[in-house]
């Protein structure tokens, strides 16, 4: 490894798993002393497990404002700042126009959106001077997919989200970007084809046949992304929004 992040301190929220896990494992070995969270103690453990050191698993609901205070502080206590934030918990589910509850709604945008506004507002006093923010997009918010409107809606939030915070922000010197995965081979992926694993064969296969590069994208190149964001190589990237999803939304 490169020692890209030597001696920074970054929070990545969501990760316990997935994109959130790899990029946890990837910045810790790339020199960055990582805290994670995750809402169920024993996946938390086991991620702190899988990464092996640098990394510090705070049990936390990013949707939870309480949570939230609480990662903080022990960030504050123990490190005093926050050099790299990705804002990367959240997740959705499918659900047709004429089925939409006001559950569904509340629940997507609470983690999605609401979550996200206060997993960063309430890192400002700890964010350091150059610090990078990275928010956590899709592909879906400039994509239209069926039964996925909610989801797409909550995305495309956090796209302006950045465009408005960039401004906010200037003073501080601190940069915010999106990082949009497309499909990606992740327990959350899976999901959306129960536990046959003949169906999730045949979502991946067809999932395939949309992407130009012809495949589903790995936890670990959507990790090599947001290393770009978190590190220097990126200091004059600012209110991007960059696409790792082999192109599947650019044609």
């Amino acid at each position: 490894m490169s020692d890209r992040l030597d001696g920074k301190i970054a929070v990545i929220t969501g990760g316990t798993s997935g994109i959130g896990l790899a990029t946890a494992k990837l910045f810790a070995a790339e020199g960055a002393h990582v805290y994670i969270t995750g809402r169920r103690l024993e996946a938390l453990k086991a991620a702190e497990s899988e990464i092996g050191g640098n990394v510090t698993g705070v049990q936390a609901d990013s949707s939870n404002t309480a949570d939230l205070d609480r990662l903080y502080e022990q960030v504050r206590t123990e490190a005093g700042r926050i050099d790299v934030l990705f804002a990367n918990a959240g997740g959705g589910s499918m659900m047709p126009l004429a089925q939409i509850t006001e559950e569904h709604i509340d629940s997507i945008f609470g983690s999605n959106v609401k979550g996200v506004i206060f997993t960063v507002q309430k890192a400002l006093p700890l964010l350091a001077n150059g610090s990078s923010v990275i928010l956590a997009g899709s592909s879906a918010s400039i994509e239209g997919t069926a039964a996925f409107s909610i989801y797409s809606a909550s995305k495309a939030a956090v796209r302006n989200l950045a465009r408005s915070w960039i401004l906010e922000l200037k003073e501080a010197g601190i940069r915010v970007n999106v990082l949009s995965p497309g499909a990606t081979l992740t327990p959350a992926l899976l999901q959306y084809a129960g536990d046959d694993v003949v169906q999730q064969r045949g979502m991946l296969e067809y999932l395939a046949t949309r992407i130009p590069t012809g495949r589903v994208g790995q936890p670990e190149e959507i990790a090599r992304a947001a290393l770009f964001l978190a590190s220097d190589d990126s200091s004059f990237v600012n209110g991007t929004e960059l696409f790792a999803d082999g192109g599947q939304a650019q044609v």
